[in-house]
């Protein structure tokens, strides 16, 4: 025992004498957080058992500490949370002046009380009707008094709350998500209240009761040590002001952060927040736990009868390679690997998020434990595989979070860290520097349509605020930073200009337009030159909406938009002139050649297969597949596309990038035409193995003899396996290139890609009677940006309407 709790010991049971135990207690500034809240609730207790003592109480009751007192969670302003209990056999008016003996010590020292009189039916009763009740007393401990009478309640407490989870577990969820709605979340408020906005005190709470019920059980993982960041922050709150106050306001920040021994404010909102995103994430998991356990025994009487009796096994659906959804989660398959494959986390993040589920925390965490680090620079699929996730819209930002819940985040991009959980103290922004480019990404994956280059789109916006975590100018920072991220992630140098440019100026548009003379040509052009091409613009101008609508309500309006939109249209005016005509294809290789003249000497298609292995390969270790090229010839003739790609969806392969070209032939290399189709493909099986080249080529000539109904059979693979989908995709976009070939009309589409996708297009594209010369299809992420150049049946380009009319046809098509 210390000389202070000696002295505790011996001092008056009164008021006084605990006022000043208390303030010594207080003042002592090296027993801050658990230990002097611990203090303090031994130390009220003695004397609230004191005064009980004093009352002379009838047999049968007792004081009982509830709620936050009951956990001796005690800060220096926190109510006293009391029941006296009784057994009720006990006068009434003995009952009634032991309250008062207790009740006014406590008001005539000015704290706050919250008391009731009850029998223990009287409580489990009014718990019954009260769910705030109800969770005060699974913290129940006694004060003084009949020791056996609160063992009985808590023991009949806890009975209650198991046996009644099914139904007041979804109340406690419904009572923690309208409490969210109202007090928003706390890892992004400015000034947050640490004990009811989501991820608070109050959550933390829940998740012990929810642990309670043995119904479910949270992570525990780091939730202990979160509970305690924000108790002792409350802590320091009260003692700064002297208030009993929740509210951390922005006044009061350096003054916390000072008492707790932090830097400054920054950091101190940084720790509340990693603390409250801890019980934010568990939260999210424990509550995804309660509901699958709910649902599975709501169904399984149903199931027991339809399976005569037989346990159910959860239904597993393949997702892509390695991920499965089981539950309503998106989960590791049992053949996944891990340890051999470091694109894993990336393609099971994406798969989740495009398919609009989370991300199982323990794929999570398998994920983080064992899988490998991905190489510098990373493999192609890896780069896709997170423009698929960027991509995905809202779903993104849960599955983003788990990925930071596991450290994953960092781990693929280290300069991450400086911007986790760091704060913006301009009121403008909703978020922290870190969420607010998660929803930058979200906003840009609404305009991945407006640009060709959806993926650096996507990437500038995940990237575009990234210098915030280094002093000066975070724009110019940023710049060198998102230069260093692309080279990383496996952008070539032209893409790593173009990610650095967008981050250097991702501001310059919307400051020039409402700061500046647009009718100055002194204006465009700088905004020119600094920008570079139309393309780059292009990209820039959704950028910038979508930072805009990511910061918040203030920062993006119709005025806003139609001055940015009047720039652009200015400085594009100026580009144009130096903007290079759609390019012409390359020469065939001599490969290409080869299955060109073997494919008109047979008059068949001729296909060759090349594996392709992941740069990611460690010496000494077997190549791992990431997809294969595949080389396609066949004789020149109507339905060529629409077949290949109907042919290659019904095998489940994704194709990532295509190139289409007519290679004319000399006529006496074989009978017939002299003009060859060649399609070079990348492709990856969606999941499972690659099919048989042989299996290839004999379903094309069916596709392509007309035996084979491609288009019945995806319809029907669709209505007996459904996609899952996540949030709706843009819609389609079809448009004629304004710089386009000299020799062809330039179709160019931008969609969400999806199987059977192509084969669409082709259909569209035959159904139009024209010529399909040479085509470039790329996938990035989960958009598709293809190009189609087309003439008409003579050979020529198309006349503007009839191209005009083209695309709004085959738009239409797409959008059925």
């Amino acid at each position: 025992m210390t000389s202070l709790e000696a002295t505790e010991k011996t001092e008056d049971s009164g008021p006084s004498g605990y006022a000043a135990a208390r303030l010594r207690l207080l003042q002592q500034e090296a027993r801050p957080g658990p230990p002097r809240r611990a203090a303090l609730a031994r130390l009220t207790d003695d004397w609230l058992a004191a005064l009980h003592a004093a009352a002379a109480p009838p047999r049968g009751t007792a004081l009982v500490a509830v709620g936050g007192y009951g956990r001796g969670e005690l800060s220096p302003r926190s109510d006293l949370d009391l029941l006296l209990l009784h057994d009720g056999t006990a006068d009434p008016g003995a009952v009634a002046a032991l309250a008062d003996r207790i009740w006014y010590p406590v008001w005539d020292l000015g704290l706050a009380l919250d008391h009731s009189v009850r029998t223990p039916g009287e409580a489990r009763k009014t718990a019954g009707e009260d769910l705030k009740v109800q969770l005060g007393l699974l913290d129940a401990r006694p004060v003084a008094g009949d020791l056996g009478l609160v063992a009985g309640l808590r023991t009949a407490v806890l009975a209650d709350w198991r046996n009644l989870a099914p139904k007041r577990l979804p109340e406690l969820n419904e009572l923690c998500q309208e409490r969210a709605e109202r007090q928003g979340e706390l890892p992004y408020l400015l000034e947050p209240d640490l004990k009811e906005a989501r991820g608070g005190l109050r959550d933390a709470t829940a998740l012990r009761a929810v642990a309670a019920s043995w119904l479910a059980d949270a992570p525990r993982e780091g939730l202990a040590d979160a509970a305690r960041a924000l108790l002792d922050t409350r802590d320091a709150l009260h003692l700064t002001t002297g208030r009993a106050t929740d509210r951390l306001a922005l006044q009061e920040q350096d003054q916390v952060a000072k008492a707790l021994g932090l830097l400054d404010a920054d950091t101190l909102l940084r720790e509340v927040y990693e603390a409250a995103r801890t019980i934010s994430y568990a939260s999210d998991v424990t509550w995804r736990e309660v509901n699958r356990v709910l649902r599975a025994r709501s169904a399984r009487p149903r199931l027991r009868a339809l399976l005569g009796g037989g346990k159910p096994q959860p239904e597993r659906t393949p997702l892509a390679e390695g991920v499965v959804e089981m539950d309503g989660e998106a989960v590791l398959a049992r053949t996944a690997k891990p340890e051999r494959d470091p694109v894993l986390p990336l393609r099971a993040a994406a798969a989740a998020a495009q398919s609009g589920l989370t991300l199982s925390r323990h794929a999570v965490r398998r994920l983080a434990t064992t899988a490998k680090p991905l190489p510098v620079p990373w493999p192609a699929e890896a780069r896709e595989q997170l423009v698929t996730l960027l991509g995905a819209g809202e779903p993104t930002v849960a599955v983003w979070e788990a990925l930071e819940a596991e450290g994953l985040v960092t781990r693929l991009i280290p300069d991450w860290e400086r911007v986790r959980c760091r704060p913006q103290r301009n009121p403008v922004h909703t978020w922290t520097v870190d969420r607010h480019l998660v929803e930058a990404a979200v906003r840009a994956s609404s305009l991945t349509r407006h640009v060709g280059r959806p993926d650096l789109l996507l990437v500038a916006a995940l990237l575009h605020d990234i210098g915030k975590g280094w002093p000066g100018d975070h724009s110019v920072a940023g710049e060198t930073i998102a230069r260093d991220v692309a080279a990383r992630i496996g952008f070539d140098q032209a893409d790593a200009a173009v990610l650095a440019t967008l981050v250097r100026h991702h501001l310059l548009l919307v400051d020039t337009a409402t700061r500046r003379d647009l009718d100055d040509p002194a204006t465009v052009h700088s905004v020119a030159k600094a920008v570079g091409s139309v393309s780059t613009l292009e990209l820039l101008h959704a950028l910038t909406e979508a930072d805009a609508l990511a910061t918040g309500p203030a920062a993006w309006s119709s005025w806003r938009a139609s001055l940015v939109a009047d720039l652009v249209e200015r400085v594009a005016g100026a580009l144009a002139g130096d903007a290079p005509p759609a390019p012409e294809p390359p020469a065939p290789s001599a490969e290409e050649e080869r299955l060109a003249v073997e494919a008109l000497r047979t008059g068949e298609p001729v296909l060759d297969l090349h594996a392709q292995s992941a740069t990611s390969a460690q010496e000494g270790d077997d190549p791992e597949p990431v997809g294969v090229e595949l080389l396609i010839a066949l004789p020149d003739q109507p339905g060529v596309l629409p077949a290949v790609a109907g042919v290659l969806a019904l095998h489940r392969l994704t194709v990532r990038s295509a190139d289409l070209r007519a290679i004319d032939l000399p006529a006496e290399l074989g009978p017939g035409t002299s003009s060859v189709l060649v399609l070079n493909w990348r492709v990856a099986a969606e999941y499972g193995s690659l099919p048989q080249a042989a299996r290839l080529r004999a379903d094309l000539v069916r596709a392509l003899d007309g035996s084979l109904d491609i288009r019945s059979r995806l319809a029907e693979r669709e209505a007996a396996y459904p996609r899952r989908r996540g949030v709706q995709a843009p819609p389609p976009r079809v448009t004629v290139a304004p710089t386009g070939s000299f020799r062809a009309t330039v179709i160019e589409v931008r969609a969400q890609d999806a199987p059977g996708l192509l084969h669409r297009i082709g259909r569209g594209l035959e159904g139009a009677d024209v010529r399909v010369r040479s085509a470039h299809v790329s996938t990035l992420g989960a958009n598709a940006v293809d190009a189609f150049y087309v003439t008409d049946v003579k050979g020529a380009p198309l006349p503007g309407e009839e191209a005009s009319g083209l695309a709004r046809t085959l738009e239409e098509t797409l959008r059925a």
